[in-house]
């Protein structure tokens, strides 16, 4: 979807007044069920609490590592040009008396539950994105909380700056999609209602970047079919569009160019993959050092999952070499597993199977996927040690929630100068 900041001036008539701002007609929020809720630069915002003197400063979240790249900006940072997922060199050329801030662990998925819960208190129908953002279906909680859509975004936004001390902002409209665009312009710290007589009027004057799945050579394919505002996607023909951007993409991008968008909000909805990457300081060929990353990302992912409750049918390794070449290659498991073990032996299987000898690595990622609940059980074999190493894995699991991450780790983790002469 399009920046933003490339459409706020299209919205002013949508957007409910800041209090204290001359309010005039308020948008009809009739009819108008969904919410998307985002946190306004959430990362950024939650370690800010801890320097409330530099909120109008630009600030910076980031790694330390040469080779980090941005997590979030705040807002005077941003108009610098700095971005999410932009190194961190270039970030301190575009911006050099910023302020940089390393994360702080923990911290963000504390506030996350805290903000989720405040939602699952006005409605059941809640479905996290992300840590920062979520759908709600409100349309059978205005009679129980006397309220309106409006009502419940101003309750929403009032509490997470008083609970948590950070904002957020929330686009309400009939549909799904209408409500993610409305919050994306109501930015920040704003609510911008879509009526449902006037979805037309909101969308067709946006241009067609503004459109979910329209990146840049799709733009450019519209473009060149003279096609620039989502007003002209709604008024081309099918066929057209479809000659422009394949089948598929043209017909979604029609539905929703007319406002159409049959998708509920979904609770709770089932993750799809588990993943965990790291960037090297210096590019890698050692294979000790790669080996031993690879168990350190397999532990890591195998206990997200096990807290999770689920288990993963499929391990996949993500491997980027000094050149950006990226590689993936996966492989299904006999059974669903949460063990470290077997994830680690598909994994290093995977990257012995399908990386050169001597190359020169610069990343790692390990992912599971074909995500299953706990409880739908397991098939176990009477000579397998699995179990015996799964309940070791539970156990220190339960030491590094109690004592910390530290705890308890495999020994092949430990550095070569600290295995050595230990006992």
């Amino acid at each position: 979807m399009g920046r933003s900041s490339e459409l706020h001036g299209q919205s002013s008539r949508f957007r409910l007044p800041r209090g204290g701002d001359d309010a005039g007609p308020l948008p009809d929020d009739t009819g108008c069920g969904v919410l998307h809720v985002d946190m306004d630069a959430f990362f950024a915002a939650v370690e800010l609490r801890a320097y409330p003197e530099l909120v109008a400063e630009p600030v910076v979240v980031a790694g330390s590592s040469p080779r980090s790249v941005v997590m979030s900006a705040n807002y005077p940072a941003r108009e610098y040009g700095i971005r999410s997922a932009m190194p961190v060199a270039q970030a301190r050329r575009l911006c050099p008396r910023a302020t940089f801030l390393t994360p702080t662990r923990g911290a963000y998925s504390e506030v996350s539950a805290g903000v989720m819960a405040v939602f699952r208190e006005l409605t059941p129908q809640v479905e996290p994105l992300s840590l920062d953002e979520a759908f709600l279906d409100v349309s059978g909680a205005l009679r129980r909380l006397n309220s309106t859509p409006a009502g419940i975004a101003a309750d929403i936004r009032a509490r997470v700056v008083a609970e948590f001390g950070i904002t957020c902002s929330v686009g309400i409209a009939p549909v799904k999609f209408l409500a993610k665009l409305a919050s994306g312009l109501a930015k920040p710290d704003g609510t911008v209602v879509v009526p449902s007589s006037e979805v037309l009027d909101f969308l067709h004057p946006l241009p067609v970047s503004a459109l979910w799945g329209v990146g840049g050579r799709t733009r450019a394919a519209l473009e060149r079919a003279g096609i620039s505002t989502i007003g002209d996607v709604a008024a081309t023909p099918v066929s057209r569009l479809k000659r422009a951007v394949g089948v598929a993409a043209a017909e979604q991008m029609h539905a929703l160019a007319s406002g159409h968008d049959p998708r509920p909000v979904t609770p709770d909805s089932v993750e799809k993959s588990f993943g965990a990457e790291h960037t090297f300081d210096t590019d890698q060929d050692d294979p000790d050092v790669l080996y031993r990353e690879l168990l350190r990302l397999s532990e890591k992912v195998a206990a997200g999952i096990r807290a999770k409750r689920i288990r993963a049918r499929t391990v996949s390794i993500k491997v980027r070499f000094a050149d950006f070449t990226t590689i993936t290659r996966s492989r299904s498991l006999v059974e669903p597993t949460d063990v470290s073990r077997e994830i680690h032996g598909c994994a290093r299987a995977l990257f012995i199977q399908h990386t050169p000898s001597n190359a020169l690595v610069r990343l790692l990622g390990v992912r599971v996927e074909g995500l299953v609940s706990e409880d739908d059980g397991e098939q176990l074999s009477f000579t397998s040690d699995v179990p015996r190493w799964r309940d070791a894995e539970v156990a220190a699991d339960g030491a590094r929630s109690r004592f910390g991450a530290g705890a308890v780790y495999p020994a092949s983790l430990l550095p070569p100068e600290s295995s050595e002469g230990s006992g």
